[in-house]
């Protein structure tokens, strides 16, 4: 199986100049607890997450409709392609410790694979190495 075959289409991106009080009521509006960082290029830049908002800019006192997602942007993107097999996939995740992982195809973000498109596209013993290896592990700051 494919990236492209597991993935979530429709991936909605914040834009990396929009404030994090906006990045939130994105993902209350779409429902999500992440979204993919796009820059002014429509290139990925990262990811934030629900518990980036409260552990990186509210727990720490700062002003989300100051802060934009590209202070959150921290570090190179880990990404795949859309034409990687199930087995890279995981591999992937798992050596990065990530829970969400953006899928590109010819340089566009094109879907995002989370931990419910694993459960519901791979074997339970895939998914079983899959937490073993993450949940093992101390949590990435990627989250």
């Amino acid at each position: 199986m494919k990236a492209k075959e597991i993935m979530s289409k429709g991936v909605t991106c914040v834009p990396s100049h929009e404030t994090l009080d906006r990045a939130a009521q994105m993902m209350k509006e779409l429902n999500v607890g992440s979204l993919p960082i796009c820059g002014p290029d429509n290139k990925l830049m990262g990811i934030i997450t629900d518990r980036d908002l409260v552990i990186k800019c509210m727990a720490e006192g700062k002003d989300p409709s100051r802060m934009t997602a590209a202070d959150l942007a921290q570090g190179r993107p880990v990404w795949i392609d859309s034409n990687a097999d199930e087995r890279e996939v995981l591999d992937l995740m798992e050596s990065n410790r990530i829970r969400r992982l953006p899928v590109i195809e010819a340089h566009a973000l094109v879907g995002m694979i989370s931990e419910a498109d694993l459960a519901k596209h791979l074997s339970e013993q895939q998914i079983a190495e899959y937490c073993s290896a993450v949940y093992s592990a101390p949590p990435s700051p990627a989250g």
